[in-house]
């Protein structure tokens, strides 16, 4: 690959998630059907290297070559030509044919990382839009592939006040009320897109801890 042949996506997504993002990969846990938690996971994949492409380099321009990378790659998706050999670039293909997932969607996640190549700390409302357009964004589409008819505002409350705790932001406390007000609309498929907001801000804690308390969100359908 050509930007990112550096970067630390093996073949095996699920192993990468599972060290990489190991909130979002034990609430995958909670998905029943295999097909559908290995696309969840391939969307948290192209997630992840998106997150990376701020952090690859101190030059934004970096930044900016790996995100438009990523661009390039929805390119070749959506318009049915051969996918870049990338295990996550080939995985999200999988998805995005086998789920009509929409281009638009997967750009916001892009369009969201651009933010942080800017040095310019982000003020709060600033904050909670990039948090609502990156985890939040993408817990609703984890919530369309589990269950296309449930609430996507829901999911993405959820997802938006992950992001936060594990900024300590304090905008976290008050967006996970709205979570926790809202993720009630959401179908108990489509809850495991969202159930990480029960361990953010949180102390971190054992992988057992943490799918005994995500058991235990689930269970009662609240964050």
């Amino acid at each position: 690959m050509d930007h990112a042949a550096d970067d630390d996506a093996p073949g095996d997504l699920d192993a990468l998630i599972r060290r990489v993002d190991p909130d979002r990969w034990m609430s995958s846990r909670f998905i029943a059907d295999r097909q559908a938690r290995a696309d969840v996971v391939a969307l948290y994949a192209f997630d992840h290297e998106l997150a990376r492409a701020p952090k690859a380099s101190t030059n934004p321009l970096i930044g900016e070559i790996r995100l438009t990378w990523w661009r390039e790659a929805l390119d070749e998706m959506f318009e049915a030509r051969p996918v870049r050999r990338h295990p996550t670039a080939e995985a999200l293909a999988d998805v995005v044919a086998r789920r009509g997932l929409e281009r638009a969607a997967l750009e916001t996640l892009i369009d969201a990382r651009y933010r942080e190549l800017d040095p310019t700390p982000m003020d709060a409302a600033e904050t909670l839009t990039w948090a609502r357009e990156t985890a939040g964004q993408a817990a609703v589409l984890a919530a369309a592939i589990l269950d296309p008819a449930t609430d996507p505002e829901a999911a993405r409350a959820a997802g938006a006040a992950w992001a936060l705790g594990r900024r300590s932001d304090a905008a976290f406390r008050s967006e996970l009320a709205r979570a926790g007000q809202a993720i009630g609309r959401l179908s108990p498929q489509a809850f495991p897109a969202a159930a990480h907001a029960a361990l953010a801000g949180r102390a971190a804690g054992s992988e057992v801890a943490n799918r005994l308390r995500l058991t235990w969100a689930i269970a009662r359908g609240r964050v």
